[in-house]
């Protein structure tokens, strides 16, 4: 507990109260620690009106101030004005000082690094920068007398090209400077700039230099108590996931979480790579320096050039026509392990492997054939190695006086270490490091993208958020690592049921969202299967888990909100799926809960529906109910089968209300299997009476049922089983579940047609039926939609809608018969039409089997 510095006055004073914690404690209560405040968003600035220090370094240090009973008085100074003042002790601490062995001589640094940082220039958007050999004649706005403008003046004196410095006193002017046009270019830390660049309009370079460790620095001497408190603090923090630490860099942005365990080989790579694109830059100036110069200094270039080629940590090459090595360096010797002369002639299959070969020869003749510039990576396999190594390269034609390409010249860099820390940053910076899981950032983004797909394919999405019931307590009573084995587990556990296509993200804590993309079918069935999806996923989480040899069993609730609930963007979706989170856990947790109560009604009833259906298909509480078709002498022609659900306490329960469910459900599969068989029953107990054996029952078919596996099987073995007669069983299709395979569905309608069972094509007029299938249907019959009936006698359109299934019809072969004819002049026009055959109230509502007997019975009587 001893980490503060006692001065050597107070040694003797306090050696009898060493033994005593408290008393370091007391005195450490309240000491006053005056701090340098620069302007540096996000890492550093003065808060106003409280006029504390802010940003990534200040909030830090609040939090550090408040575990060791500091009180800060910040000091406003400018960057410069910051340093002298730390150098004369005026202040106690500056935040964001870069590490330099010049600066360790002046001040005192802490040792654990607080964030890791570069240099990078900022430009205006219609200045493209590719290497610092692009700085020559530009304005470079930067802090006066940083170290900073001490490398560029050395970059730019070593490649002899000048640079135009504008000194600033702070970053924001710099920025300024370039935004208004006093100045090309700015230069700042990346923290800032990705922070402001947006602001004043300006985009990052490619050019970057100088990593740096950034701290806390004391006057030299002085301090040592502040920076012992500050490395404790920050070791024990950074071990921590939910600390203070990454709150605070949460805070500030998600591109910043996890910055501080960024391996350092990273910056380090960054720099090479600049370094590559200067020499490729001195490269090519002087090759063509070359190619126009064959003057007396020729040798002289060359030999400059050979010396900068043998220098550069780089793979440099030239090959000719005919894709044979005609120049290598230093480098590209080491890595064939060869001498000169075993390369020079050879071509690459000399040296790699086949699949190596495929790719280099694919890019080389893209630029000797094409002549184009190519920069690209390359994954190759070394000599002698399996590893697979992964190469910048940059390729460009080789050009004779007269313009011909006479090669290429190819520079490439391993970047196999670079690539490995971008994977880790991209991780770092857009999923969860504990479950792997995508955070709140990716989140956000693949959210919006889901929108916007949905707006465009009109299918309905939905967002569900996911809350475990009670965590805190697990966490309490069984310590933070069994919680986080818990949230892994879960977080496994969703993965596999979460769809391709879907997102599963860790939105914080044990909250969890799972975005739903694609639901096809109308509103109400896609909130069935939304509906459906979210308790599979709830009853994944009830399912017990073990962890560490213990079984635990949790629970969760869950808001879900549909993405055509969304007012203006992802974030409404994730305020309302929260909302109706909340409102689950407030009903008594472990439940969902839409956020719109009128849905969450309709989800409601369509459970219950769907329970009833259930039910009754076990108590046998469907009927089939049967409407005579007539022809027009008034013959019975046959009769529809129509199902109705004598609910029993309900009474009878209409199909537009429980088909759409049992649809959605799938329920429509086990329903259209007990209506086949109820139909092919009647129809057998029919066929002992003279007067009814003739019937012919049709039968609606949905598309469910017709796509099931075993649809074609299951009606043949009904037939078999019942014995009823198959030329009086009519399957009635609707165009629209033609849409889809229709391939298939004529395949299986040609193995029934083989076996006597005839089709008839409902709602006619209303689908998308195409011509060149109708013609290969085997369809008996077309049925003319009673839409285009009811109104046949009011609107001409309806009337030239049924004339032309009529014709059709006729053209086709096929039978045409009307349904809903409900009055005696709609049956008259379709007579006129050329329409004989007829269904609806006119003649009769649909009737059980026995009353439609005792109607039939006596129409005939009557007739008689």
């Amino acid at each position: 507990m001893h980490r503060y510095l006692i001065s050597r006055r107070r040694i003797r004073a306090l050696l009898a109260l060493l033994l005593c914690c408290t008393a370091a404690h007391v005195w450490a209560r309240d000491t006053v620690v005056r701090v340098g405040v620069y302007q540096n968003t996000p890492k550093i600035f003065l808060s106003k009106p409280d006029n504390r220090p802010s940003g990534i370094f200040g909030d830090l240090l609040v939090a550090i101030a408040r575990q060791e009973q500091w009180q800060l008085q910040a000091v406003s100074c400018a960057w410069v004005d910051c340093l002298t003042l730390l150098q004369r002790g005026d202040i106690d601490l500056l935040p964001d000082v870069a590490y330099s062995t010049e600066r360790e001589k002046r001040m005192a640094f802490h040792s654990t690094p607080v964030l890791l940082s570069w240099s990078q220039l900022f430009s205006r958007a219609d200045l493209q920068l590719e290497s610092p050999l692009d700085l020559a004649g530009l304005r470079v706005a930067v802090l006066g007398d940083s170290i900073q403008q001490e490398y560029l003046q050395t970059l730019g004196a070593g490649f002899s090209i000048e640079i135009r410095f504008v000194s600033v006193p702070s970053l924001q002017q710099a920025f300024e400077q370039v935004h208004y046009g006093e100045a090309d270019v700015a230069v700042a830390n990346q923290l800032y700039g990705d922070y402001h660049a947006a602001e004043y309009e300006l985009r990052p370079t490619p050019i970057i230099f100088q990593p740096a460790r950034l701290f806390y620095a004391t006057p030299l001497q002085r301090g040592d108590a502040l920076r012992q408190a500050i490395d404790y603090w920050l070791e024990r923090w950074k071990a921590q996931p939910d600390s203070p630490y990454y709150e605070v860099l949460r805070r500030w942005g998600p591109r910043l979480q996890g910055e501080q365990e960024l391996s350092p080989y990273l910056l380090w790579g960054m720099a090479a790579l600049v370094i590559v694109l200067m020499a490729l830059g001195v490269f090519t100036a002087l090759l063509r320096f070359k190619v126009r110069d064959k003057t007396r200094h020729l040798q002289l270039s060359e030999n400059r050039l050979n010396t900068i080629l043998g220098s550069v940590d780089a793979y440099i090459y030239i090959k000719g026509r005919d894709y044979r090595y005609r120049y290598v360096n230093p480098r590209v010797l080491e890595l064939l392990g060869c001498a000169e002369e075993e390369i020079i002639g050879e071509r690459d299959d000399r040296f790699f492997d086949a699949e190596t070969v495929r790719q280099l020869r694919e890019t080389d003749k893209r630029v000797m054939e094409r002549g184009e510039r190519v920069v690209k990576d390359e994954y190759t396999r070394r000599p002698n190695h399996n590893e697979l190594c992964i190469y910048l390269a940059v390729k460009q034609p080789l050009r004779d006086e007269e313009g011909k390409i006479i090669g290429l010249v190819g520079v490439s860099t391993d970047v196999t270490e670079r690539r490995r820390n971008e994977e880790q940053i991209h991780q770092l910076a857009f999923y969860d490091p504990l479950t792997g899981l995508p955070n709140q950032s990716l989140l956000r983004q693949r959210l919006d993208h889901a929108l916007a797909t949905a707006a465009r394919s009109g299918l309905e999405g939905a967002v569900l958020f996911i809350d475990l019931d009670n965590f805190r307590d697990l966490n309490d009573t069984l310590g933070h690592r069994a919680g986080d084995q818990l949230l892994k587990a879960v977080a496994e556990r969703l993965d596999l049921r979460v769809r391709e296509g879907d997102t599963l993200a860790r939105f914080g804590g044990d909250e969890f969202v799972v975005v739903l993309e694609g639901m096809e079918g109308e509103r109400d069935e896609a909130l069935y299967q939304i509906e459906s999806a979210a308790r599979q996923i709830l009853a994944l989480i009830n399912s017990a888990f073990e962890l560490g040899g213990r079984t635990y069993t949790v629970s969760a609730s869950m808001g879900v909100v549909l993405f055509s609930d969304a007012r203006h963007s992802g974030d409404e979706l994730l305020k309302g799926a929260e909302l109706a989170m909340y409102a689950a856990k407030s009903s008594g947790r472990n439940k969902l809960l839409f956020f719109d109560q009128s849905m969450q009604a309709r989800v409601n009833t369509r459970i219950e529906l769907e329970h009833g259906i259930r039910h009754a298909l076990e108590r046998n509480e469907f009927q089939l109910y049967y409407q005579p078709q007539f022809d027009s002498d008034g013959q019975l022609l046959g009769v529809e089968s129509l199902v109705r659900w004598n609910h029993p306490q309900q009474g009878v329960i209409s199909p537009a209300k429980f088909i759409p469910v049992a649809e959605a459900s799938g329920l429509i599969v086990p329903l259209g299997r007990w209506i086949l068989q109820s139909a092919c029953d009647q129809l057998v107990r029919w066929s002992s009476d003279e007067q009814f054996s003739k019937i012919c029952i049709a039968v609606n078919i949905s598309a469910h049922q017709i796509h099931h596996e075993g649809f074609v099987s299951g009606l043949l073995a009904v037939l078999e089983r019942t014995g009823a007669d198959a030329r009086k069983l009519k399957l009635e299709l609707t165009e629209s579940l033609l849409v889809q395979d229709i391939e298939q569905i004529i395949a299986k309608m040609a193995v029934l047609r083989e076996h006597s069972v005839g089709f008839s094509l409902d709602d006619f007029g209303t689908g998308y039926s195409s011509l060149s299938y109708l013609k290969r249907l085997p369809l008996d019959q077309l049925k003319i939609d009673q839409s285009f009936v009811r109104d046949l006698l009011q609107d001409s359109n309806d009337a030239a809608i049924v004339r032309t299934i009529i014709a059709l019809g006729k053209s086709l072969d096929l039978a045409v018969i009307a349904e809903g004819v409900e009055t005696e002049e709609q049956r008259q026009a379709l007579l006129d039409y050329g329409c004989f055959n007829f269904q609806g109230y006119l003649f009769s509502r649909p009737l059980p089997a026995d009353q439609l007997e005792q109607f039939l019975r006596q129409r005939d009587g009557g007739k008689g």
